[in-house]
């Protein structure tokens, strides 16, 4: 259960002891909890992606077709997380993540038995509406529970799970696909998130520092207007937007290009591929943590910068070439979302669940846009056209990490009391 004002100081500030610190038993039980979340979630968001060829063939859909059985649910997810913070400011941060993942892990599993395309792509949207309850509220649920000092790590933890869900849900799909079929494969994936809904409910601390406010459509719009003036955050957001945009495009072609002359690797080398997930895991608590020391401002671009050296790799004949090019995009991206994740929670002040709504809105606009986008540019001109069109995204991306770096840093913003290290302004 949530944890009511009455529980707290009423001067309006929490001991230092109240909030969450790394190396605390809290500390790790809610990195638990939310490693499982982030697993559960972006398996059972992306365990499609590298069945889209499958898809190709069962269906005889083209490829920007076969990407809409992604590009549809991030779609959808990205506009019913605009009012999944609203929901947890009245039902509170933990019921809403429990309810989200325990809805999806049953849609997943529904999905293994549907029968056609069209009802698979319904099925699919649904899953839209009932993950957008765990990204975005997670989010403020560690900007409010998580000490200044630690939010950098504990988003970064956060991240390393969605990577490894990622991974997982892609790698176990692929590779069941090959020994059994594609229904199988995400049939298990439904399980495990089952599995992973179990863990959060039991080990995630209730919340201390949440205040219930009732739903008001007037008080939500004035909170999400606010955000706005700060000079900030919509650059984060579009940066959101760009981020996962390239990142997904080049998944959703890359088993394509692979399948296809010269390589002809299987279903299930394909899958494997996506064990490269394992490196965001590191990069996004690697680089969460650096940017907390250095400044988020001096670490961005780096990110972006990698990644735009990533795809420029992936242009190389060399099927080893091109896979270090998809280490770095990897490498970049889970950097740069952590950074830039955690940033937009500590500029948001009080409207941190509605600025981390935006900010996933963007981020899965940018999926599912950018995403489908790119089956058109494969279609008419191949990977290197994919290429293009990302290389493009992360320009754009890098441009605006540079501009950042200008961007005065925010001293009164709600935080816990206890002051950051030097360096560690947002």
């Amino acid at each position: 259960m949530e944890a009511s004002p009455a529980d707290r100081a009423t001067t309006g500030h929490a001991e230092p002891s109240d909030w969450i610190h790394h190396g605390t038993p809290a500390f790790r039980r809610t990195n638990l909890a939310l490693f499982a979340a982030g697993l559960a979630t972006f398996g059972l968001l992306y365990c499609v992606q590298p069945l889209m060829p499958e898809f190709s063939r069962d269906y005889g859909v083209s490829e920007a077709g076969a990407a809409m059985s992604l590009s549809l649910t991030t779609g959808v997810l990205a506009f019913a997380m605009l009012f999944a913070g609203g929901l947890s400011d009245a039902w509170g941060r933990k019921p809403v993540m429990v309810a989200s993942l325990v809805s999806s892990a049953v849609l997943v599993l529904t999905s293994a038995a549907m029968p056609d395309w069209g009802s698979l792509l319904v099925v699919r949207t649904l899953l839209g509406l009932t993950l957008s309850g765990l990204p975005a509220v997670a989010m403020t649920y560690l900007s409010e529970e998580m000490h200044a000092e630690s939010i950098g790590l504990g988003m970064g933890l956060y991240i390393s799970g969605s990577a490894v869900g990622g991974m997982g849900g892609r790698l176990v799909t692929g590779v069941l696909t090959d020994f059994f079929d594609w229904r199988v494969g995400v049939a298990v994936v439904g399980v495990i998130g089952l599995a992973c809904a179990l863990a959060f409910w039991r080990a995630l601390p209730p919340s201390r520092h949440f205040t219930r406010q009732p739903l008001s459509t007037r008080a939500l719009a004035a909170r999400f207007s606010g955000m706005f003036h700060d000079r900030g955050l919509p650059w984060l957001f579009v940066e959101g937007f760009l981020l996962l945009g390239a990142f997904v495009t080049v998944y959703n072609y890359l088993g394509y290009r692979l399948l296809a002359p010269p390589y002809n690797l299987s279903q299930a080398v394909v899958g494997l591929i996506f064990g490269i997930y394992l490196i965001g895991s590191f990069s996004s608590a690697w680089m969460g943590h650096l940017a907390g020391k250095l400044g988020r401002r001096k670490v961005l671009w780096t990110a972006l910068a990698l990644m735009l050296a990533g795809v420029l790799l992936t242009l190389a004949a060399s099927l080893w070439l091109i896979m270090l090019g998809i280490v770095a995009v990897t490498f970049g991206f889970f950097g740069g979302h952590s950074i830039v994740s955690s940033w937009v929670g500590r500029r948001a002040g009080a409207a941190k669940a509605q600025a981390s709504s935006m900010y996933l809105f963007c981020y899965y606009m940018g999926s599912s846009v950018a995403g489908a986008s790119g089956g058109l540019f494969y279609a008419a001109h191949g990977w290197n056209g994919v290429a293009a069109f990302v290389g493009a995204l992360v320009l754009a991306g890098l441009a605006i990490a540079l501009g950042l770096v200008r961007l005065k840093p925010l001293v009164n913003v709600a935080t816990p009391p206890t002051p950051m290290s030097k360096g560690a302004m947002p």
